[in-house]
């Protein structure tokens, strides 16, 4: 099951991306009792994405422009954040 922070962050990739590739991964149970768990079970994620946007960019644009996609998602509403964005190989 899902949370409303995990469905959001999909939409707002979705609609930003129009990926090939999405997965957004809750990890907050790995990390339960450590910093950053605020107990809302929503509170670490991993993003993989795969999107034609990434074309021609570097690693660090690609993370910053999913960054940007999930507007005060990172670092307001979930702690940790791990971003594995590519483009379709062809």
């Amino acid at each position: 099951m899902t949370g409303p922070v995990q469905q959001e962050m999909e939409r707002l990739l979705i609609q930003a991306f129009r990926p090939t590739r999405l997965e957004v991964i809750n990890d907050s149970a790995r990390h339960h009792g450590h910093a950053g768990d605020d107990g809302s079970g929503e509170s670490h994620f991993t993003v993989v994405i795969e999107a034609p946007a990434f074309a021609g960019t570097n690693r660090v644009e690609r993370q910053r422009m999913v960054n940007r996609a999930l507007g005060d998602i990172p670092g307001e509403r979930v702690h940790a954040l791990s971003i594995q964005a590519s483009a379709p190989k062809s």
